[in-house]
């Protein structure tokens, strides 16, 4: 087994486990104080708000701290009018009480979601922690649940067959300094900026490793300049206490395992491992103003998966939970559909590797590639009436389930496509020993 010094040099030599780039499927988890309020306006994706516009009316439900704090707009109004203006948000702490919550019901649901891995948050921006911290009273044991929110999942997860991971909010944390954040520049200059707050992240990633032993390390945004200095010592001994660990790209640009997309914010990149992440709807956390025409359909979460795991890429799908501790109904329609889908067409999913082949596409028809034990499968796909055709394609072509609505024809070498109506659902074919031409 290697062992890492607290050095980058030494750090560097870490490559992704293999476990990482074969799951493919994660499901994320916000659930904490904000979903008490669930509240913020659904005005669009990350990445398609100007910077200007987005925090005044943020579509995060997590970020309702800062949402009532720049001092106006939808949320503000929402506050005022629902609180009142002398409500602060640390009473949420005494209202969040998690009673329906059953951690097996969750990791069933994931596991039949079709996820490998799952990351919980364990603290946001808020800075309420949901594991039992030595270092704050601030926490799911005192206040709330009264639970271990983190060590429950944890086990529920893993005897469910799927790995841990868990998210940490480090550079930002609203207790310690609470100035409003108007623009994205303003969460990495209105951070925490003092010696005591980095000792305090530390520690508490320390906790977190020691109690939990994560298979995977989701950080957000950055980490306390002040506490620069303290990351090889952090990520040595998070490698050396789990060996088959990973961790994210979100590290003030000095370190990654693997790097992020956001919604529209970042890009998958084909040359190097990346996760797609974002909300079934708009928010990560609960957002009980969001209804069906801001959810993913069953279908649309199927081709968000199959075009992230074509291009080298795994998809780590949000799941916003009711304070209570129930999954939103829709949200769970779209989780089973995506699983019912892998049931059948998994093959072409966990486990492969990007092809070289890029993504077809010819009006509303495409045609996604992925390799695996020497096989080709092409998962194709239509939203309307049309006809692809696929070059250089020979070897033994099966479906791996039925193909209502498509037809090929294999004819020297090129195969054609011929969809007789829009596809519900991609449909995957597979060739045998396609895979090196």
């Amino acid at each position: 087994m290697t062992r890492y010094s607290p050095n980058w040099d030494s750090l560097r030599t870490h490559t992704v486990p293999a476990w990482f780039d074969e799951a493919k499927v994660g499901i994320f988890i916000h659930w904490g104080l904000y979903s008490v309020p669930a509240f913020a306006p659904p005005v669009g994706e990350l990445g398609t708000i100007p910077d200007t516009e987005w925090f005044v009316a943020n579509p995060y439900a997590e970020w309702y701290f800062n949402s009532v704090n720049v001092g106006r707009g939808p949320t503000y109004e929402h506050h005022l009018k629902t609180y009142g203006a002398d409500f602060p948000y640390e009473r949420f702490a005494d209202m969040w009480k998690a009673e329906n919550w059953q951690p097996d019901t969750w990791a069933d649901l994931f596991q039949r979601a079709g996820a490998k891995y799952v990351v919980l948050v364990t603290k946001h921006h808020d800075g309420f922690c949901l594991f039992p911290s030595r270092y704050t009273d601030y926490n799911s044991i005192n206040r709330g649940p009264q639970r271990d929110i983190v060590g429950e999942l944890t086990k529920s997860v893993r005897e469910h067959d799927m790995r841990m991971g868990l998210y940490y909010s480090a550079i930002i944390d609203w207790r310690f300094r609470h100035d409003p954040m108007y623009t994205d520049l303003d969460t990495r200059q209105l951070n925490c900026p003092t010696h005591e707050y980095a000792d305090y992240v530390y520690h508490q990633y320390m906790e977190l490793i020691d109690s939990y032993h994560p298979s995977l390390l989701w950080n957000d945004i950055g980490w306390p300049y002040a506490g620069e200095y303290m990351l090889p010592h952090i990520l040595s001994h998070y490698y050396n206490t789990c060996p088959e660990g990973v961790v994210n790209d979100r590290f003030n640009g000095l370190y990654s395992d693997y790097t992020v997309k956001e919604y529209e914010q970042g890009s998958m990149d084909r040359s190097a491992k990346w996760e797609n992440t974002r909300g079934l709807g708009l928010s990560f956390g609960y957002n009980a103003v969001e209804d069906e025409r801001h959810i993913l359909s069953p279908q649309a979460l199927v081709r968000e998966l199959v075009d992230t795991v074509a291009n080298n890429g795994n998809l780590l799908i949000n799941v916003g939970p009711m304070a209570d501790g129930t999954i939103p109904p829709l949200q769970e329609k779209s989780l089973l559909g995506m699983g019912r889908w892998l049931e059948e067409n998994g093959e072409a999913i966990y486990g492969t590797s990007m092809s070289s082949r890029e993504t077809l596409t010819d009006g509303e028809c495409r045609v996604s590639f992925t390799e695996k034990d020497g096989n080709l499968y092409l998962i194709a796909d239509a939203k309307a009436l049309g006809s692809i055709c696929v070059e250089s394609v020979h070897g033994e072509i099966a479906p791996l389930a039925q193909t209502d609505g498509l037809q090929w024809n294999q004819t020297d070498g090129n195969l054609d496509l011929t969809f007789g109506h829009p596809l519900d659902y991609p449909v995957v074919l597979r060739v045998r020993g396609g895979s090196g031409q």
